[in-house]
């Protein structure tokens, strides 16, 4: 069951634990096959870069149409378990088994394994979203305080470092533990591993948040889509936000997208993909009472900027790591996780503050679809970061090959990994920060003393 509260202001601690196991499988499904799915394709089923790049793309464009419609189905949904739950447990059920089919390595190259891995990942995609959407939706349902959400999305955050720690320590880890650089056996036992933890972590969101107080508007939004879209678009804050994220989430996807390539081919070890992952996530685990502070102090704005800055400083900074070598790296990296940390924490925050604004000003239940559209379009959107990358890849004169083939990258690759990791993330961070400059929603002013106070 869901628990009405309709002034309800401070979320319990269960359901707070309840609801941020559910990152798992928010982490890890974004992280693993945007760390590793490229690399795992271009070489080990010697899918060309470009049409690899255009695999972990083109199942996004899915999101946009499935999205919303989740989304709006979860807004109109009603069950004694309420609103989002049972397509949080739908979606628990089946994304497992879609992630794993991804690696499964099939005796296949080419143009036919990047058919079977575009498939399996559309199926991952459709999964994700069943759970992914309504479980997006809770937060700007649970509490009508400002603070309070950032307070309660700052245990999301734990445990999306938690499980970022596991994507990109345990899976690299795993998969390259046969030979250097790892085989298809290896990648399969990592595709069974995290697909048993997004299982249990799913499971776990959907038994933990049964008791979730529900302050959302009671009536769902059942005008049509065309009446709905109409009132997004008028919708500013939302606009604005949904830019922002979309504009972080494509330097982010990018910077995942080259870390094994950048690890390989400017570290030169396969293996500082792992340790490059522990300096992007340690700061998640750590500076979430940092944010959440200064997110009282200046603002979420104010703080957004902040943390955009600091990513974008740190990724510029690791251009000179082939002159200042492994530990620079490591260094600037630790800094992109202190600002990368803030950007996920304020993102989430935010997009709970238009939920809730919306519920207020129109009296109706339309969390799902917001939150539908904004996945989707940050989604796909961010799936751009391997497909620009791919591309830079090519252009660079990037080989593609296979671990019993490997191939000696031409310089120009090499500078094509460097850049793809460093110099383009950094300006499209710092254009988000202008983007930032534009979203106007801020805190409801406290009511002022009565008289007699």
């Amino acid at each position: 069951m869901i628990t009405p509260a309709a002034s309800a202001s401070t979320v319990p601690g269960s359901v707070r634990l309840g609801y941020g196991v559910g990152s798992f499988c928010t982490a890890t499904v974004n992280a693993v096959p945007g760390l590793l799915l490229l690399y795992y394709m271009t070489n080990f089923l010697a899918v060309p870069a470009w049409l690899a790049g255009v695999v972990v793309t083109a199942p996004k464009v899915w999101d946009l149409l499935l999205n919303p419609l989740v989304g709006r189905w979860s807004d109109r949904t009603v069950s004694r378990w309420g609103p989002r739950r049972p397509w949080m447990l739908a979606g628990a059920c089946t994304l497992p088994v879609a992630f794993f089919l991804v690696f499964a390595g099939p005796s296949l190259t080419g143009a036919p394994a990047a058919a079977y891995v575009a498939a399996c990942f559309l199926a991952t995609a459709t999964a994700y979203a069943l759970f992914e959407v309504p479980y997006k939706a809770m937060p700007g349902e649970m509490t009508h305080d400002y603070h309070e959400r950032t307070s309660l999305l700052q245990w999301r955050m734990v445990f999306i470092g938690v499980a970022t720690a596991i994507s990109g320590v345990l899976a690299p880890a795993i998969a390259t533990s046969e030979g250097q650089e790892g085989t298809l056996s290896s990648y399969r036992l990592m595709g069974v591993t995290i697909a048993a933890v997004l299982l249990l972590a799913m499971l776990g969101s959907f038994l933990g948040t049964a008791r979730a107080p529900m302050t959302g508007a009671p009536e769902a939004d059942r005008g049509t889509w065309r009446e709905q879209f109409a009132a997004i678009r008028g919708n500013r804050p939302f606009l604005w936000l949904t830019v922002l994220a979309c504009t972080q989430m494509l330097a982010a996807s990018m910077m995942l997208a080259a870390a094994p390539y950048f690890a390989t081919y400017t570290i030169g070890d396969p293996k500082a993909t792992q340790t490059l992952f522990a300096a992007l996530v340690g700061p998640i685990l750590l500076t979430m009472p940092l944010w959440v502070r200064l997110s009282r102090r200046f603002d979420k704005r104010g703080a957004m900027v902040l943390a955009a800055s600091l990513f974008g400083t740190g990724t510029a900074a690791a251009m000179a790591t082939p002159l200042l070598g492994a530990v620079w790296a490591h260094v600037t990296i630790l800094l992109v996780g202190v600002g990368y940390a803030g950007l996920q924490l304020l993102q989430f925050s935010m997009l709970a503050d238009v939920i809730a604004a919306d519920a207020a000003a129109t009296g109706k239940r339309r969390a799902g679809v917001l939150t539908g559209l904004w996945t989707a379009i940050e989604s796909g959107v961010s799936s751009f970061g391997a497909l620009i990358f791919g591309v830079t890849l090519s252009l660079g004169g990037f080989v593609e090959s296979q671990p019993d083939t490997p191939v000696r990258q031409p310089d120009s690759a090499v500078t094509a990994v460097l850049l793809g990791q460093t110099a383009v993330p950094a300006l499209i961070i710092f254009a988000s920060v202008l983007v930032t400059l534009k979203y106007r929603l801020r805190p409801p002013a406290a009511p002022e003393p009565s008289a007699s106070a």
